[in-house]
C-alpha cells in the first residue's frame, strides 16, 4: 500500500486547526490579563510590545449633524513593532 503525505495532512488538518485555535485563545487570554494590570505592558522579544495607554477626554464632532460632542477618556492598546520584525518587513 502506497501512502502519500496528502491523506495524512487531510487527516491531521482538523486536529492542527483545533490546536492552533486553543493556542490563540490561550495567548489572547494571557495578553488581555496582563494588559488589565496597572502597568499594562506585554513584550514579545523580537516581535514587539503591546502597552495600555490612557486616552484623555476630548471634543469630537458628529459627522451627520455637525454638532460638537464630548468623547470620554478610555484605555486603548498600542503596539510597537520590535527591531527583528521591522527588519523583516
Amino acid at each position: 500500500m502506497n501512502l502519500t503525505s496528502a491523506p495524512i495532512f487531510l487527516f491531521l488538518a482538523p486536529l492542527q486547526l483545533l490546536l492552533a485555535g486553543a493556542a490563540l485563545e490561550s495567548f489572547m487570554g494571557t495578553v488581555t490579563k496582563a494588559l488589565k494590570k496597572r502597568d499594562g505592558k506585554v513584550t514579545l522579544v523580537g516581535f514587539g510590545t503591546f502597552r495600555k495607554v490612557y486616552r484623555k477626554t476630548r471634543k469630537g464632532r458628529n459627522p451627520q449633524t455637525g454638532k460638537q460632542i464630548k468623547i470620554k477618556g478610555r484605555n486603548v492598546v498600542k503596539f510597537k513593532a520590535g527591531k527583528t520584525l521591522q527588519a523583516k518587513i
